[in-house]
């Protein structure tokens, strides 16, 4: 999902609640609140030796002990406009990251309209091998 595709469905959807279903199917408390909305860049050099830039929106997700927050659509598209200076491209996929024993990222896999709110899929991100022919691999190792 692209901030574009976000902020679309943050307005079609004014006021509704939204949840986020990690990768195992279950779910970020609903008294979740979202602490960063930014802009990651990462600029490397694969196994090949071809310089690469990487960038996407990422959403902090933050867990605290006040048990009735509930952030809900509306305020979440007001955050994301404020952050367009700073995010510079609808068009960056977004992440979420978030706390649980470890910080982990998930790429939103999408989002689906249900009785209880908005409920975005996360997904997961897998290493990989960016140059196999190469490093002399199919693809299925590197290096």
């Amino acid at each position: 999902m692209t901030v574009k595709e976000l902020q679309a469905v943050l307005a079609a959807h004014p006021q509704t609640k939204m949840h986020w279903m990690l990768p195992d199917r279950s779910f970020v408390p609903a008294h979740y609140h979202i602490t960063e909305v930014g802009r990651v860049q990462k600029d490397f050099i694969d196994c090949g030796g071809t310089v690469r830039t990487v960038a996407s929106c990422l959403l902090q997700v933050w867990v605290a002990d006040d048990l009735d927050h509930r952030l809900e659509a509306t305020k979440l598209g007001a955050i994301m406009e404020v952050a367009g200076a700073v995010l510079k491209s609808g068009d960056l996929p977004v992440e979420v990251e978030y706390e649980e024993g470890t910080i982990s990222q998930y790429p939103v896999a999408g989002v689906e309209v249900t009785p209880a709110g908005l409920l975005f899929s996360l997904g997961t991100k897998h290493t990989a091998c960016l140059a196999p022919e190469k490093c002399g691999v199919d693809g299925a190792g590197c290096c």
